[in-house]
């Protein structure tokens, strides 16, 4: 997909992404080398990671963050679901426990909330 699609994805997107990760650790499933990465934006889906490897669509990554607002640790596995060469990967998350997705929804609920109480 190239870089001037990136658009179109955030219009496909089916839920709100927010930046509200620390300590994000990613490594390729099979390998023990971490991969370098920016600070991404996290769903209760999964996440855009900002990062210049490039993975095919379906790869799948053990991912480790601590969620900023919470201070939720949280391990998991993705799926590569687009890359965008240079920028980054969107990966979707894989067998969440309930806990943990009530975690990210909770972390994720926090500015929805700030932002209303401004308006």
């Amino acid at each position: 997909m190239s870089g001037s699609d990136n658009g179109a994805w955030a219009r496909q997107r089916q839920v709100p992404r927010y930046s509200c990760v620390s300590n994000l650790h990613v490594t390729y499933e099979g390998r023990s080398d971490e991969i370098a990465t920016r600070p991404p934006d996290i769903s209760t889906r999964g996440m855009f990671i900002n990062t210049t490897r490039t993975f095919p669509q379906g790869a799948v990554l053990n991912v480790d963050f601590r969620l900023t607002r919470t201070n939720v640790e949280i391990h998991t596995r993705c799926e590569v679901r687009y890359c965008l060469p240079g920028v980054g990967v969107g990966v979707e998350f894989v067998l969440l426990s309930p806990e943990v997705l009530a975690s990210i929804e909770d972390e994720i609920r926090q500015p929805e909330e700030a932002a209303a109480t401004r308006e």
